[in-house]
């Protein structure tokens, strides 16, 4: 007669693993830098979007596609920034070339052009919305957990 053998637990042996090297360490230093550039680019690309698509119309109206255009691609690249980046600070990346865009926008050159106008509710609203939309995605990163490093 044999009797059923106790069940016993593995415990397999935690290997860490070395530090990285140098050569790790430089290439995660360039792809955060190229990771903070292509967010600065991706920040030039959502407000020029914006500002092309603010005088969208069908059947002669306005319709604010530039608004909800604005919205998602600014969390997209809020998000990118953070995660190439990995410091909270990043969002500023992008947030800063689109804020100086709109700044831009909104001033009349000398000889009178205006891409936003103040008659115009869907540039207002792009503003607004983009402005806004910057400002939770920084304050979310300012609250949130750190993030966690993955070397390996």
């Amino acid at each position: 007669m044999t009797l059923p053998a106790a069940p016993m637990t593995v415990v397999e042996e935690q290997v860490t693993p070395p530090p990285p090297g140098r050569s790790a360490r430089l290439l995660d230093v360039a792809l955060r830098i190229a990771g903070g550039f292509v967010s600065v680019v991706g920040g030039v690309l959502v407000a020029l979007l914006g500002l092309l698509l603010s005088t969208v119309r069908v059947g002669g109206h306005l319709i604010g596609v530039s608004v909800l255009v604005t919205i998602g691609a600014a969390i997209a690249v809020s998000w990118f920034a953070y995660a190439t980046v990995g410091r909270k600070w990043a969002v500023a990346l992008p947030a800063l070339p689109w804020f100086v865009l709109m700044a831009v926008a909104a001033v009349r050159t000398t000889e009178g052009d205006l891409l936003v106008a103040g008659d115009n509710w869907v540039g207002l609203g792009m503003i607004t919305a983009g402005a806004m939309t910057f400002a939770v995605m920084a304050f979310r990163q300012i609250l949130g957990p750190p993030q966690r490093r993955h070397d390996g």
